[in-house]
């Protein structure tokens, strides 16, 4: 097999791949009423550990940073699992926080999400993960 075609087989792959556990990720998710991004939002509030956060940090964490993160936060706060806080000091800056509600989600979904992501690399072993993962963050740089 020739660069050319190892290089298009390789990428097709890693594309396959993401789609499947996406795909997987959201059917795990829909009991919950939550999409990918919403429920990446959430996470990222969860780790702020009760910090706020405005939609432009929010928005650089995003793992889709295509993702309209105004549209998402604001069916996260119809679901009244984060709420919209006005600075005041400075009354055009708007900080998102996680609500009681979207912590208890989270808690109820991180079993499934463990289920989820151990079934997902099921077949590798140790050395296979580690080597993965090296391999994923090298082309990521």
């Amino acid at each position: 097999m020739n660069d050319v075609s190892l290089n298009k087989d390789i990428i097709v792959s890693i594309m396959q791949a993401n789609n499947s556990v996406m795909e997987k990720l959201a059917h795990a998710l829909k009991p919950f009423g939550l999409s990918v991004q919403q429920f990446n939002v959430l996470r990222i509030l969860r780790g702020q550990k009760g910090n706020m956060l405005n939609l432009n940090e929010i928005t650089h964490r995003m793992i889709h940073k295509m993702s309209n993160t105004t549209r998402l936060v604001d069916k996260l706060i119809d679901k009244s699992l984060v709420e919209r806080v006005i600075c005041p000091e400075n009354r055009r800056r708007v900080n998102i926080s996680i609500t009681e509600k979207g912590l208890e989600i989270l808690s109820q979904i991180d079993s499934v999400i463990q289920e989820f992501e151990k079934e997902i690399i099921r077949l590798l072993s140790e050395k296979e993960k580690n080597t993965l993962l090296n391999l994923l963050i090298k082309i990521k740089s």
